[in-house]
């Protein structure tokens, strides 16, 4: 298996692009996250690969990082998805953007990516939750971040005073998403 390519950038044709490595051209099909910080034609590039064998035929394709790889193959884990819809998520979401939409569960930041319908994004949702935490664990804390500060303004917008929606948020799991904790903040509420 391929699994890195050193060598000169070739040519830039999006999404695919042409590295020589020793006289040995690879095409490569590359996410447009990684395309816009290629550098120039005729320049060294070092890029990790995933090599994938089809019916069809043999492709290869390229990532700047280690967690764009890592989230490409845990797309291609998802039942439905191929290569080409892993390519468009990556191409409308950087890694830490698709891992805090599925951290807080937001199918609508998904659906904005051509090719992906309300169906396929609920269902990237579920399948990649708890996933791509091992690939972006910044990520994943600021989303996490993100959702307890969105659960406290929701508890403040409700009427809630500032020490009640504290104690309220005390309660709550370390990495619980946007709805569910508003939920279980005003589950704990209830009972107060």
């Amino acid at each position: 298996m391929i699994g890195r390519l050193a060598g000169t950038l070739a040519a830039k044709n999006p999404p695919q692009i042409l590295v020589d490595v020793n006289g040995v051209g690879y095409e490569l099909d590359v996410p447009m996250s990684t395309f816009y910080n290629l550098p120039a034609a005729g320049e060294k590039v070092t890029l990790l690969t995933h090599f994938a064998v089809r019916e069809d035929g043999h492709f290869l394709y390229g990532f700047g990082s280690e967690a764009e790889r890592f989230a490409f193959r845990q797309l291609l884990k998802i039942s439905g998805v191929g290569a080409r819809i892993a390519l468009a998520v990556l191409s409308g979401l950087s890694v830490a953007d698709l891992a805090q939409a599925v951290a807080a569960q937001e199918s609508g930041r998904l659906t904005k990516v051509p090719g992906i319908g309300k169906k396929t994004a609920e269902r990237l949702l579920l399948e990649l939750r708890g996933k791509l935490a091992e690939a972006v664990p910044a990520a994943a804390a600021a989303a996490a971040g993100d959702a307890r500060h969105d659960v406290l303004n929701a508890l403040l917008a409700l009427g809630y005073n500032e020490r009640e929606a504290q104690a309220a948020m005390k309660s709550l799991p370390a990495e619980v998403g946007t709805s569910d904790g508003i939920r279980l903040a005003l589950k704990s509420l209830s009972k107060a």
